[in-house]
């Protein structure tokens, strides 16, 4: 069968001849529809995240997976089930996050990462996966089904930021974006349509001149735009208002310590992007007394769970066809995969298209 791989040192996606996978005991055969492309995947290609199979030379990239499955193999689940598998899976055997259900949890060299460290990837025209790492999804979800997993990242982090607020009265009003890619624009529009945000009191925060198809997005979300060239994150509260919650997807470094200053008292940041090394010139002590005498917090997240999956796949059929439509800017097949990896202004998220789905009869 034909998968999308990486060689070690090469940098390029390619594709390769490998095996049709033959289901373990335990383990479904699910037949891939589409994979999404993300930011992980280009840190992957770069060299700058993950790692690659034991003894392998190259490996199969895609985390962002929706599939139908093939051949139940004797699970619970049934053939033409639309299914998202998760991305964690043991390393060398069951461990302690994995045998209570909480892998999104365990620290570096306690899980491998499909399609990005240590297990190959969805990116082929065939996957298997124990059940309970599969998440069935409605039927009429499989063309965006890839889309669940970057939303369950999400589910994550804001569950666990709200949780640092949960030992008293919180009643947040404003919140902050903070990346204008695909990632910030769902969990902007999470913001609205899940956690009740007055659009008036969202912003979104990114560095693209105009005309830009996410400025569109944020706006036609009733949110506002801020471009960071124009107004740093830690003058957002002079410009606009003092943010109750900020989400960071950024991954840049700086954003970090300027968001303490961003936030209203007792109001917290859940931080999901991965930075370089960068050293530079911080006020350590505004930073700790920012935290400190206002409460405020910062957490950080990465992964996520089943339970987040599924969370996530009500966040994404509450969606409206206009934001799917809008975000989702490329659906390639496989005579044109380059095209999804694509960088550059017009890209939101785009995704690669291994087979199509049938409706069941």
């Amino acid at each position: 069968m034909k998968a999308i791989a990486v060689y070690e040192g090469d940098g390029r996606p390619s594709v390769v001849d490998v095996p049709k996978p033959d289901p373990p005991a335990g383990e479904a055969l699910v037949r891939t529809l589409r994979v999404g492309v993300d930011g992980t995947d280009h840190e992957v290609l770069n060299g700058g995240h993950g790692g690659f199979p034991e003894g392998e030379e190259f490996l199969v990239l895609g985390h962002e997976a929706v599939g139908v499955v093939e051949d139940p193999n004797g699970t619970d689940l049934e053939r033409g089930d639309v299914v998202v598998p998760t991305v964690r899976r043991p390393p060398n055997g069951m461990n302690e996050y994995f045998e209570r259900g909480e892998p999104d949890m365990a620290p570096a060299g306690e899980y491998h990462e499909r399609g990005i460290d240590g297990a190959h990837g969805f990116m082929a025209e065939y996957f298997t996966s124990p059940e309970e790492y599969l998440v069935p999804i409605p039927d009429e979800l499989a063309s965006v089904g890839f889309l669940v997993e970057p939303i369950s990242i999400s589910e994550k982090a804001i569950e666990h930021a709200y949780a640092s607020r949960s030992a008293f009265e919180w009643n947040p009003e404003s919140a902050l974006v903070l990346g204008n890619g695909s990632l910030g624009l769902l969990t902007l529009a999470m913001l609205g349509l899940e956690y009740g945000y007055d659009a008036d009191h969202l912003y979104c925060l990114g560095r693209r001149d105009r005309p830009d198809p996410t400025i569109d997005v944020i706006e036609e979300l009733g949110a506002t735009y801020v471009d960071s060239r124009e107004t740093p994150v830690d003058e957002i509260p002079e410009v606009h208002e003092p943010m109750d919650f900020v989400y960071e997807a950024t991954g840049y470094p700086k954003h970090v310590f300027e968001t303490v200053h961003a936030l209203a008292p007792n109001g917290v940041a859940a931080l999901l992007g991965v930075p370089s090394d960068w050293e530079f010139e911080v006020d350590g002590g505004a930073f700790h007394s920012e935290l400190v005498l206002h409460n405020k917090a910062l957490v950080g997240s990465v992964n996520s769970h089943v339970k987040h999956f599924e969370a996530a796949t009500e966040s994404l059929a509450s969606m409206p066809q206009w934001l799917l439509d809008s975000l989702v800017s490329g659906i390639y097949g496989l005579d044109e995969f380059e095209r999804a990896f694509d960088d550059d202004d017009t890209t939101i998220k785009t995704a690669i298209q291994f087979s199509t789905y049938e409706e069941r009869r």
